[in-house]
């Protein structure tokens, strides 16, 4: 039987966390196996951010990127109307692997989603899969941080901004 925690609070999705019987504890390494998100949702598919900041600069080092990417993933589900607490899976590109920069994502990760811990007072861990590559699309690029993230329906509508004719919307 797995192990359960659950998180129903106003400003999340009610969802479950899954410790399967069987799979090693992961919370050390800053994840979830399993997040069960119940409906009705509205789901944001945060792109790959990387550690550039708003003016293009990538700085050198792997850390400061991925403090950096995930600032950047910060920002893009608020323009979602969304937190970091909404987040239910990550897909982490690294380049060139090593336990050196593992330790580095999860300080990074630790910022925002505390120690997994129930009632430790931030968001649990999403769901993550951690791919070593050899490179990513930019020269320089470390990191590349992709989210997706389950907003409560009753979640307010993001305000876009700029003007309409700035915005663009497609529905299916």
């Amino acid at each position: 039987m797995p192990t359960l925690h659950s998180t129903d609070t106003p400003t999340t999705a009610p969802r479950q966390y899954l410790q399967p019987a069987g799979l090693y504890d992961c919370s050390p390494n800053g994840y979830t196996h399993v997040v069960a998100v119940q409906e009705p949702l509205r789901w944001l598919f945060v792109s790959g951010q990387g550690g550039e900041n708003a003016q293009a600069e990538l700085p050198d080092g792997f850390a400061a990127q991925a403090v950096q990417a995930l600032a950047n993933v910060k920002t893009a589900l608020a323009a979602g109307g969304a937190h970091m607490g909404h987040v239910t899976k990550l897909t982490v590109l690294i380049v060139d692997h090593s336990l050196e920069r593992f330790e580095h994502w999860q300080s990074s990760v630790r910022r925002h989603w505390g120690s997994g811990e129930p009632g430790d007072g931030k968001p649990r861990f999403p769901a993550c899969t951690l791919i070593p590559v050899p490179k990513l699309a930019l020269p320089g690029m470390l990191i590349e941080v992709e989210a997706t993230a389950a907003v409560p329906v009753a979640a307010p509508a993001p305000q876009a901004a700029g003007t309409p004719a700035d915005r663009i919307a497609i529905a299916a």
